[in-house]
């Protein structure tokens, strides 16, 4: 059992523009506690000191908050693997649906097993690939992708599930971002580096009609 205080959460988000509830706090201090549990047996990932995981999974998850308004929307977290970004914002938005699609059985267990434990209604796992998720008048007003490979595919698949004026929101290295930002048929808002990072970016998105 791991020793989280307060102040440590605090102090761990505050680069990220994130000054967490009471119940926020909570929330992280029991989710890290399952990450770090679950990935004695299954692989979830590779960052097991708790500080790093405050910063390099919750804040820079949270990071996007400051740049994407979600409150209200329908967001599709694709290839969620551990439920990041989409448990955290779930977590800070509570009028905010999220649906988690991890095609990994293991993976979608442990999803599962975090929105029990939290208690988070606006959150649904599914088992699934992203290609067999069809939202016919239900679309998606944000996807995210967080340490995803084969943007095409994903791009692809996000023009045609994201609502009218829907946008994405990509967690990406720097060669990365430059190799996106080229693609066609998208209208990219510049790369934003995230804090207490040298190359990671995140990249806001919407689909040209």
């Amino acid at each position: 059992m791991i020793s989280l205080t307060s102040a440590q959460i605090t102090d761990a988000l505050k680069p990220y523009g994130i000054a967490p509830s009471i119940d926020l706090i909570k929330g992280v201090r029991t989710y890290t506690e399952l990450l770090l549990k679950w990935n004695r047996n299954i692989s979830l990932t590779s960052v097991r000191d708790v500080e790093q995981i405050l910063r390099f999974h919750f804040g820079e998850s949270l990071f996007v908050l400051s740049m994407l308004p979600v409150e209200k929307s329908r967001l599709a977290d694709v290839g969620s693997g551990a439920g990041f970004p989409g448990i955290p914002l779930a977590m800070a938005s509570p009028r905010l649906t999220v649906t988690l699609i991890e095609s990994n059985a293991k993976k979608y267990a442990f999803l599962n097993e975090v929105i029990r434990e939290l208690k988070l209604r606006n959150v649904t796992a599914l088992h699934s690939r992203m290609e067999e998720i069809k939202a016919p008048g239900q679309d998606f007003d944000i996807v995210t992708a967080r340490a995803l490979g084969k943007f095409e595919d994903l791009l692809r698949w996000a023009q045609k599930e994201l609502a009218p004026g829907g946008r994405i929101a990509l967690w990406a290295g720097s060669e990365d971002a430059k190799e996106i930002g080229l693609y066609p048929r998208w209208k990219w808002s510049p790369p934003v580096l995230i804090p207490v990072s040298q190359r990671r970016y995140i990249l806001i998105g919407s689909p040209i009609p």
